[in-house]
């Protein structure tokens, strides 16, 4: 199934950029009457034909839509500090799409030490792993924020931190199949004992991903992961 991100398409014929026309007629080389599927990011899936195979502008007829195109049952919320190195971020952002997640929040912790993000860059990289995915739901990535204002803000929905220190449960004990969470993993150097406190005040539940001491985006996977496993 070959996949195009079209977040504004609308109606029963849709043109591709110019773009999204070299790629799929002159490096797919698709023409008159070979079938496509477009997906707008918000669960709908479109399936459609090539009817106008212009390099430039490359037309697109739909035949059908599928609503709420391989939804799941639950709500994953994942906020994490970035990293020294951005190249592992994007791992983490990559691969967590690919396994399933609905929003992603950067948060910038007392042992942060990369202040910033391409937000561009990392909505592309999303991209390209829903398509390669085959996925319909384009996860939300929101703008960078204060740990203090995040866990401020966070929300009715199951809250943990993942955590090297302390007293910790089991994901497993915490979490019910179904239902909406939001889970904070910390920098390098995990949260801070100031940080832990806060969060702790605010309703999130200590969790451990188990006795090895994993990288920041390893856990970020490894929770996601986790949360996929448990809905099954």
């Amino acid at each position: 199934m070959q996949i195009f991100y079209t977040p504004d398409i609308k109606g029963m014929e849709y043109c591709f950029s110019e773009d999204e026309s070299k790629h799929a007629i002159r490096v797919l080389r698709l023409n008159v009457g070979d079938a496509v599927h477009l997906v707008d990011g918000k669960g709908n899936l479109f399936e459609g034909v090539i009817e106008d195979p212009k390099p430039k502008k490359c037309k697109v007829l739909i035949t059908n839509v599928v609503n709420e195109f391989e939804k799941r049952n639950y709500h994953l919320h994942i906020a994490m500090s970035p990293l020294k190195n951005p190249d592992r971020f994007e791992w983490f952002l990559e691969k967590a799409t690919e396994i399933g997640i609905d929003e992603i929040t950067p948060i910038l912790c007392e042992r942060t030490e990369k202040k910033n993000l391409n937000h561009d860059r990392c909505n592309r990289i999303i991209e390209s792993a829903m398509k390669q995915s085959l996925k319909a739901y384009h996860p939300v990535m929101h703008n960078f924020i204060k740990f203090d204002e995040f866990v401020a803000q966070s929300g009715n929905s199951i809250k943990m931190i993942a955590s090297c220190e302390g007293e910790r449960k089991l994901m497993r004990d915490c979490y019910k199949a179904g239902k909406r969470s939001t889970i904070l993993v910390g920098p390098e150097g995990d949260f801070t004992p100031n940080e832990l406190a806060k969060a702790n005040n605010a309703g999130f539940i200590p969790i451990t991903m188990g006795s090895a001491r994993l990288r920041t985006e390893t856990a970020g996977v490894a929770v996601c992961h986790s949360i996929s496993f448990l809905n099954l």
